[in-house]
């Protein structure tokens, strides 16, 4: 196995290691290392992002996934954790209903995603239409 083919490095929680990048091709890479269930609800949640906002602008930071309108301004980003994949809406307060996970920051909301519970798709796709309309975090 060549060092390209060399299978990334599972971090803490089964997330993947990859390497900064912006477009599609480090997303992809992502989707592909993700492990078992999570790299299923990956591929859902990137597909959804893609149909809901056909143009929107990918790259892999810190190891997770980020979606925006321009770039380096993200409206989401998920990355897996031990027992769940994490979404994060930056400016998911301004939701409507807003998701329901909180975080000391109080514009940032959080929707986990487990493996035997799934989650509804038309919601999170009301929420990725809404949150590609707000200005999003710069990073």
């Amino acid at each position: 196995m060549s060092k390209s083919e060399a299978k990334p490095v599972l971090l803490s929680g089964g997330n993947p290691q990859i390497p900064k990048g912006y477009g599609n091709a480090p997303v992809a890479a992502y989707l592909k290392a993700m492990p078992g269930w999570k790299g299923d609800i990956g591929r859902r949640l990137d597909a959804i992002i893609e149909r809901v906002v056909p143009n929107v602008e990918k790259a892999v930071k810190w190891n997770t996934p980020f979606y925006g309108m321009e770039k380096d301004r993200w409206f989401t980003a998920y990355h897996c954790m031990t027992k769940y994949v994490k979404v994060t809406f930056f400016d998911g307060r301004d939701l409507d209903p807003p998701p329901p996970g909180t975080s000391k920051y109080p514009q940032v909301r959080y929707l986990d995603i487990y493996e035997d519970k799934g989650f509804d798709e038309d919601q999170f796709a009301c929420w990725i239409e809404q949150a590609s309309k707000l200005p999003g975090e710069k990073m």
